[in-house]
């Protein structure tokens, strides 16, 4: 296969530049990040298990439908997830660690003493009804937003090559949120039941997860998913994407987000139709600066891969409108799905086309079987004798 020599450069650059196919270890005993990382984890396990230890037997009903009914409500967000990290894709261990961070480092070692804490002293500043109005935004979008994202500090610290975009902290922040959300989210469950000295657990836990569950959805793992998109374009660890004030921006208004979350009924003030109304205006709001977001924030991404299958593309193996649509937005995928007059053909080609990119990152360019094998599918699948 021949291509000229500028597009095999760039493909080049493209995989030095993202870490796309780098592999991920977690143990790293040299590296301080790495015994941070486990003190985090380590001590929220130990902080989670003497919060539920002593109720344990007594609540464990609820205790077990909330872990059942939440475990399965991770399921369509890990689809939804695995879908929007499509482009330089992040190894499925990093991302695991993300979320452990989230659920036990972020909820129970930073965010359960802390709120603990603050929402006393506003009790005390500015007295009972003050602190039920306000104290609970005026707290959780300080610690909570900045005890998830050390979690991706942590997470360069770990895997510095993998790391280093926007998307890159986009997606692991949202990672990072769904932990706190679902770890969160049992905790509310337990806490329930609590309240009702444990009567009708089953009925009460459920009820939490409709509640919660409806919420969630423009909850952590947006807040985080915004907030560490916008810390990256801080950082600037991709060259030429650094952006303080759009990082900081970013930033502020995924916590101007969790406050108003938070603060609702403050917000309200207590107008019935305004309270009824609010969440949903947040909501769409909060989607529609989520989105916006992650356009930005993949930008540099759709380059990385547009230049890594450039190659292929010059050599006829993919065609450019499939490059558009691979390396593309939303509106590309759906122009090139009519353009197959297919949803299933174009579904086919695109997961082909991204299992190749995959495997040029795996082999740092060079020819593999495994290239050589996913180029053959992809060519089989176009209808294109290899």
């Amino acid at each position: 296969m021949t291509t000229t020599s500028e597009a095999r450069t760039a493909q080049l650059t493209a995989i030095e530049q993202s870490g796309w196919g780098l592999p991920f270890s977690l143990v790293q005993p040299r590296n301080l990040a790495f015994w941070v990382y486990l003190l985090g984890v380590g001590g929220g396990a130990l902080s989670m298990l003497r919060y539920f230890g002593p109720g344990a037997h007594f609540y464990s009903p609820a205790l077990t439908g909330g872990v059942v009914l939440f475990g399965l409500y991770l399921v369509p967000w890990l689809l939804l997830l695995r879908h929007q990290n499509r482009y330089t894709a992040q190894p499925a261990a990093l991302l695991a660690a993300a979320f452990a961070w989230g659920g036990l480092a972020a909820t129970f070692w930073i965010a359960l003493p802390a709120n603990t804490a603050l929402l006393e002293i506003w009790t005390k500043l500015g007295g009972t009804a003050f602190a039920a109005d306000w104290a609970a935004g005026l707290t959780a979008p300080i610690n909570e937003e900045f005890g998830k994202a050390l979690g991706l500090v942590l997470l360069i610290g770990l895997a510095p090559r993998l790391v280093r975009g926007a998307y890159d902290g986009f997606i692991i922040g949202a990672f990072i949120g769904l932990g706190f959300q679902v770890f969160e989210d049992v905790l509310y469950v337990y806490n329930g039941a609590a309240q009702t000295f444990g009567a009708d657990q089953l009925a009460s836990s459920f009820q939490m997860f409709l509640v919660r569950g409806a919420a969630g959805i423009v909850s952590h793992a947006l807040f985080s998913a915004i907030f560490c998109a916008g810390l990256m374009w801080v950082l600037g660890r991709t060259p030429g994407e650094r952006n303080v004030p759009r990082g900081v921006l970013t930033m502020l208004t995924a916590m101007v987000f969790h406050f108003a979350w938070d603060d609702m009924g403050g917000l309200s003030g207590g107008i019935g139709v305004l309270a009824a109304v609010l969440p949903f205006v947040i909501a769409v709001v909060e989607l529609v600066t989520l989105f916006y977001v992650a356009r930005h924030a993949s930008r540099q991404e759709r380059v990385w891969i547009r230049q890594l299958l450039q190659p292929e593309a010059d050599a006829g193996v993919i065609d450019p409108a499939l490059l558009g649509a691979v390396s593309g937005l939303g509106k590309d995928r759906k122009a090139f799905r009519k353009l197959v007059r297919g949803r299933r053909r174009a579904r086919h080609l695109l997961e082909a086309a991204s299992d190749l990119a995959r495997e040029l990152a795996r082999a740092q360019g060079n020819e593999t079987s495994e290239v050589a094998h996913a180029r053959a599918e992809l060519l089989r699948l176009r209808g294109i004798r290899a």
